[in-house]
């Protein structure tokens, strides 16, 4: 029954154009963008040798998560408990968590899909080297994936209504961008505003996923902050969440 579920929401997912294009493609289209300008493809002495668009692979990763978990999740979840669909489900045999499961499984793997086209991309692209630890790598992303499922949960208990979750949402979602370094990488912050940035769930891992891209283990306390923060924000969603 759960996978029936899971096809659905798959098959729904995609009738969706503003999450397809928003979730899987921007976040490349954004490389893209920025990888055209000829200065950005230069060496620069301020990023330690690195290009431009080398260091913004990275906030593209992180891009898609933060729109797959702050934007698309809520405004679905809060949308199904609206209409009632969520309270209609629980008197049949597929329990809401069922669903619940199925939405996160889709845009995890969503946001796994965006983070694999951007790699590619940047790598095809633009010659931005493949990151040097890949299990390192590939363990920051997941926690990042599952720290953005988790903010998408608490905002979606925290909604009785889409136009609610999309007021929240898009209150999280800026500053969040913020910290995973969309306006201004990491690398280029002052080292207090780093520091500060480190500690929250995007800004450490945006932190971790620099250090796998450079060939270091990311640094246990950028881990530790993601699940630290993915501990917290999980219980708060079930504290918090209704299915009416």
């Amino acid at each position: 029954m759960s996978t029936a579920v899971l096809k659905t929401e798959v098959r729904l997912f995609r009738r969706e154009p503003g999450a397809l294009f928003w979730i899987l493609l921007f976040p490349t289209l954004l490389l893209v963008i920025l990888g055209s300008i000829p200065s950005f493809r230069q060496h620069q002495a301020d990023l330690g040798g690195l290009r431009t668009v080398d260091v913004y692979v990275p906030v593209a990763v992180l891009l898609g998560l933060i729109v797959g978990g702050l934007q698309s999740m809520p405004q679905t979840l809060t949308g199904y408990r609206e209409r009632g669909i969520l309270r209609r489900t629980a008197t049949t045999p597929v329990r809401p968590n069922t669903l619940l499961s199925a939405q996160m499984l889709v845009y995890g793997g969503a946001s796994l899909a965006s983070a694999l086209l951007v790699l590619v991309v940047g790598r095809l692209g633009f010659d931005v080297p493949v990151p040097k630890q890949g299990f390192g790598y590939a363990l920051a992303l997941l926690l990042a994936v599952l720290v953005a499922l988790a903010l998408g949960s608490v905002v979606s208990a925290l909604s009785r209504t889409t136009k609610i979750a999309g007021a929240i949402g898009s209150a999280v979602f800026f500053p969040s961008m913020f910290c995973a370094g969309v306006w201004a990488p990491v690398q280029t912050m002052p080292h207090v505003l780093a520091r500060i940035v480190g500690c929250t769930p995007f800004g450490a891992a945006a932190q971790a996923l620099n250090q796998a891209a450079a060939g270091h283990w990311p640094g246990w306390s950028h881990l530790g902050v993601l699940v630290v923060w993915i501990l917290l924000l999980t219980g708060a969603a079930r504290r918090w969440f209704r299915w009416e």
